[in-house]
């Protein structure tokens, strides 16, 4: 008998006169968490503020959340998860999500990249061909130049730079490089972000007086960054400028109780941060947008 594989977890819920999916592209098990997390601290620290908040101390699940906008008009992609290149490790399930709420990869007509790592640019392509053929692009013009600059070639920043020559560079002509504050599609706007990456983008999404603001990888973990936001992260390239920007996002974020999707969030990666002295305190989304 053959097992039945039940589709990845979706979430669906209104904003304004959109309507936002987002779509479980995956999860794995990282080791030693403050390898990654907290890496300027001693792993008792770590250790200790993941006990608190009652999760295991040894190992974290990271999860990968890209999303759908459904505008009426547009059907936009935030981020791509990763692909075919990660089904082997049960990831790259983002097409087969988008596909069980009843989008077709053609109905696409923008795909929008907060940065170009692996994890949000892998699903692009679909068996050597685009994975949305009829869709045009935007990511970050600083990061774009960043990815695509041939110094990366001998750096450690090198397969991150194949992988968006073979992923993201076919798609140039058809990209729209994005500055602050420009425009995606009526509604949605770029706020640099940088840190994570050169040039890490938000994006600010408003419908019908109603505001939500997709924050990528600005914040990875729901406490051991966003309640710490100046600990190092292993992952961020310039540690130093993530932290300032991880503070200014989240103040923005906090001061105006503004929803936020957050990449690597516990599914269904939305909520809301309250300030706290040390830093932010999350709150999942439940029924606010029912109502």
């Amino acid at each position: 008998m053959t097992a039945v594989v039940p589709p990845p977890d979706t979430h669906q819920f209104k904003l304004g006169s959109c309507t936002i999916t987002v779509v479980k592209d995956g999860a794995n098990i990282l080791e030693n968490p403050w390898e990654i997390f907290g890496s300027n601290q001693a792993p008792e620290t770590v250790q200790k503020l993941l006990a608190q908040n009652f999760l295991p101390t040894e190992k974290l699940v990271n999860s990968y959340a890209p999303a759908i906008i459904d505008t009426g008009a547009d059907v936009i992609v935030v981020d791509t998860g990763f692909g075919a290149a990660g089904r082997a490790r049960g990831l790259g399930r983002f097409r087969e999500g988008l596909k069980a709420v009843g989008y077709t990869p053609e109905q696409v007509t923008v795909v929008a990249l907060t940065h170009l790592h692996g994890d949000h640019i892998s699903g692009l392509m679909e068996d050597g061909a685009p994975a949305f053929p009829n869709a045009r692009y935007a990511t970050g013009e600083i990061e774009y130049a960043f990815w695509t600059d041939k110094a990366r070639e001998g750096t450690p920043a090198e397969g991150g730079h194949k992988a968006v020559l073979a992923n993201v560079v076919p798609f140039a002509e058809k990209m729209t490089f994005l500055k602050e504050g420009d425009e995606i599609v009526s509604g949605m706007t770029a706020m640099l972000a940088p840190g994570h990456t050169p040039g890490h983008l938000v994006f600010h999404l408003e419908s019908d007086g109603k505001q939500l603001v997709m924050t990528g990888d600005t914040a990875n973990h729901y406490i051991l960054s966003l309640g710490r936001p100046d600990w190092e992260v292993r992952f961020d390239a310039d540690k130093a400028q993530a932290i300032k920007t991880r503070r200014r996002v989240f103040d923005l974020i906090a001061t105006d109780r503004i929803p936020f999707l957050g990449f690597h969030m516990p599914f269904p990666a939305v909520g809301f941060v309250e300030k706290q002295p040390e830093g932010f305190r999350y709150v999942p989304k439940t029924y606010q947008f029912d109502l």
